[in-house]
């Protein structure tokens, strides 16, 4: 079948976004489309033009024989700003406390527009990074994981408080939380992580980091490389932080449940961004 050339440029569009961080070469798509190396490689400049100047994410080239291209998602800080001062805004409505001082974030992460998004902003300062496998622990950053690790094109491994039997033999360990100061547990399948891979935990929210250095250490009873930690919302006022090196898009500075005010801010996103 020929393809015109802006079925082409459409249907290229579709493969590469639904394809990220994968190597594909300018013969896969001559023989898709039927097409010359040279008019693909026009496509692929025009696409490359368009992803920059829109803020997709942009299009690099491996040279070589067994070379191609790459597209790497990319969100600039025009569009990433008002989204992080969205979800600010959103945090701090006073109706989301709950007893404890805990705050209520179900319809934010069950929300599949903010979590697609929130997923595009963490995987972008990751895109470029070798990263194998997305890791996060059950259940409320699983959607977010699964958001960052589509768009990083990799496996999401999920770390459980209790074994199933259709996970067969798992690996467990003990692990103080950061808040609570309890010892719990956490496990996860032998099956789900090659040794040496390099794995990304994420989560939706960090207080002391206890639950994250956990996973940490699970991760050194797999010989596995710890890639980076990125989360959606931490909490700033917490003691002794347990993790120093992480990610974070909103900030949560204070819960004041007698007047009923939360204070939040952006996180060190937009800072680690610039280095």
């Amino acid at each position: 079948m020929k393809f015109r050339r802006s079925e082409r440029l459409i249907d290229m569009t579709s493969y590469l976004l639904d394809h990220p961080r994968k190597l594909v070469s300018l013969s896969f798509f001559a023989e898709r489309y039927g097409a010359a190396k040279s008019s693909i490689s026009e496509d692929l400049a025009i696409i490359k033009e368009t992803f920059e100047h829109r803020g997709i994410g942009t299009l690099k080239t491996i040279p070589g024989a067994a070379g191609g291209v790459k597209f790497f998602v990319k969100v600039p800080e025009s569009e990433a700003r008002p989204f992080v001062e969205e979800l600010c805004e959103l945090l701090a409505n006073p109706d989301r406390l709950l007893p404890g001082g805990y705050l209520y974030m179900a319809d934010i992460m069950g929300c599949p527009a903010h979590v697609n998004q929130a997923g595009r902003l963490l995987a972008s300062y990751y895109a470029e990074k070798e990263i194998d496998v997305v890791m996060t622990i059950a259940t409320k950053g699983i959607t977010l994981a699964y958001a960052v690790a589509s768009q990083l094109n990799v496996p999401v491994v999920v770390v459980r408080n209790d074994s199933r039997v259709t996970e067969g033999p798992t690996v467990s360990i003990n692990y103080v939380s950061g808040s609570t100061k309890r010892i719990q547990t956490m496990l996860l399948s032998r099956r789900s992580l090659k040794e040496g891979s390099k794995v990304l935990i994420v989560d939706d929210f960090m207080r002391a980091g206890g639950t994250i250095n956990g996973m940490i250490n699970l991760l050194q009873e797999f010989n596995c490389e710890l890639a980076g930690i990125a989360v959606l919302v931490e909490a700033e006022k917490t003691g002794e932080r347990l993790v120093d090196d992480y990610l974070s898009l909103i900030k949560l500075s204070d819960v004041d449940v007698k007047n009923k005010k939360i204070t939040v801010r952006e996180g060190n996103y937009f800072k680690k961004a610039k280095n």
